[in-house]
């Protein structure tokens, strides 16, 4: 007996000693979660509030044409009516931070798409000049809604692992709307000019009606374990996610009861005060990487191209209506085919790389573009090798753009608010956006008067050069990292590297010490 007793505790030791011993792949990384299809359905549909806007965009650049024909209007109020949806789209923004603060964020996706609707059907049946402005302001205050909400109930619903594909989402819907306006704009070409261009504008509302019954399937933004449970990778991350909304909404933290009392504090009193009259540093910082990715986005000037490239053909030397409305479809193919292409690269490649590179070769792009059509504007004969250029480096712009720094805006300025913030923040950010945009818009024909076509085009080339050194001095890298992480980044400004550096040690030290306490086990040959 007793030597079975002995027998026992060498076969527990031996089976102790090789509990211990540990093999190589105890020291890999942590596999990669799968991708959450919940949370991916969630996303889709609440992007695609952004076709909308998409489509407004990219079926005003060709329906202003025959509006110029048949109301008789002046290249200034082209301008004005091309650019004045993103003016207007202010007031939409500004009131959607609070709405979806008030409603939820599922009920004001289903807000947006009405208001656009409406704007829609107006701007179809516009009589005048002036009926056919107040339908783009209707229209303006649904993009306004529709254009803050999608990237911020996509960014709560994404799990970390994968929150770069996801909130990039609605980028690629404005694209997909910007496409089939372009495609929209050749249909209905054909038609007679007072009904053509009044159906371009009018089947907008035809999306909308669609948004408001696939709403509905969706789950309120996190508001609840459930919803959290299923969006998120792991137990953990949810919990962690939960804590933060705790902490947002001004609930303590050992509190789990379904309904509780809401503080004044979590309804939007004080976070504007937060945000711009008593920031932190790290709050500062967060506010002006926001608001200048959002300003360089438009003020390198995209929505000169997308929403005058017919005229930018035609001074190229393209002179068919047909075939300037084909090369716009060339555009929005091009943009749609690189968004998609840079959806499944945010959370690989991650988001300082693809911006940096995207800015880098939209700066050769519009050097190129400003020299083209510079030769072209003071040739006396047609340059076929110099259209060419022009076509190409338009289509190479737009495809820069849209693997880096059309996505990495909406991504960027949706995950590094901290949640009781991000409303109103990325409203902010919004705001600049629509600003630089509607002035932008509303001043590029007179711009290229001015200075020429070329040289509007080396302008957007220079500002494009002050982005890229912005975006290299103060943005931080944000893929793969929590709230929390972010915080250690911003607010040391151009100091961020030392800090990412030192967490980089952490996580590799953690990993390699992860299952083993402190790596005292032998590896297994």
């Amino acid at each position: 007996m007793e030597i079975a007793d002995q027998k026992t505790v060498a076969k527990d030791a031996f089976s102790n000693n090789r509990v211990e011993r540990k093999s190589i792949e105890d020291f890999d990384p942590p596999a990669k979660p799968r991708r959450n299809k919940y949370a991916l359905a969630c996303a889709i549909l609440a992007s695609m509030t952004s076709i909308l806007l998409g489509y407004d965009i990219g079926v005003m650049s060709g329906a202003v044409i025959y509006i110029k024909k048949d109301l008789k209007i002046s290249d200034v109020q082209v301008e004005v009516l091309t650019g004045i949806l993103a003016v207007y789209s202010l007031l939409g923004s500004a009131m959607a931070g609070r709405t979806s603060d008030w409603i939820g964020r599922r009920y004001t996706i289903v807000l947006a798409g009405a208001i656009f609707f409406a704007g829609a059907l107006l701007m179809g049946l516009a009589p005048n000049y002036a009926f056919l402005m107040f339908g783009r302001f209707v229209a303006g205050i649904g993009v306004g809604y529709a254009l803050m909400i999608a990237p911020v109930y996509t960014a709560e619903v994404s799990p970390a692992s994968s929150r770069g594909f996801l909130t990039s989402f609605p980028e690629v819907f404005i694209n997909v709307g910007i496409l089939l306006g372009y495609i929209s704009n050749y249909a209905f070409s054909k038609l007679r000019l007072n009904l053509g261009w009044r159906m371009m504008l009018g089947v907008g509302a035809i999306p909308s009606v669609f948004l408001a019954f696939v709403i509905f399937v969706m789950p309120e933004s996190p508001d609840a374990k459930r919803v959290l449970a299923k969006t998120s990778d792991s137990k953990e991350e949810a919990a962690l996610r939960l804590a933060d909304i705790k902490e947002a909404a001004g609930i303590p933290e050992e509190c789990n009861e379904d309904v509780v009392k809401v503080t004044k504090r979590s309804t939007g009193e004080g976070v504007w005060r937060d945000l711009l009259l008593h920031p932190t540093p790290s709050v500062r910082h967060v506010l002006i990487c926001a608001v200048g990715i959002h300003f360089f986005q438009q003020a390198s000037g995209i929505d000169a191209v997308v929403l005058y490239s017919p005229r930018i053909f035609e001074k190229a030397g393209i002179t068919s209506s047909d075939k300037k409305l084909v090369a716009t479809i060339a555009v929005g193919s091009v943009k749609t085919m690189f968004i998609l292409i840079a959806t499944f690269l945010l959370d690989r490649v991650g988001r300082r790389p693809l911006l940096l590179s995207s800015v880098g070769g939209m700066i050769v792009s519009l050097a190129s573009l400003g020299m083209c059509l510079t030769i072209i504007d003071h040739s006396r004969t047609k340059l076929m090798w110099a259209v060419v250029m022009c076509i190409a480096s338009v289509l190479s712009y737009v495809a820069f753009f849209s693997i880096g720094m059309g996505p990495v805006t909406w991504v960027y300025s949706s995950e590094i608010f901290p949640l009781r913030l991000r409303a109103q923040g990325c409203a902010i950010g919004v705001a600049m956006n629509r600003v630089t945009s509607g002035v932008l818009a509303m001043t590029f024909i007179s711009l290229y008067k001015a200075i020429t076509i070329g040289g509007a085009f080396f302008l957007f080339m220079g500002i494009a050069c002050v982005a890229w050194v912005f975006f290299y001095t103060f943005m931080p890298e944000t893929q793969g990292h929590t709230l929390e992480e972010m915080g250690q980044f911003f607010g040391k400004y151009t100091q961020w590297r030392s800090v990412a550096r030192e967490l980089e040690m952490q996580k590799n030290k953690a990993v390699v010490n992860g299952d083993g306490g402190s790596g005292e086990g032998q590896l297994e040959k």
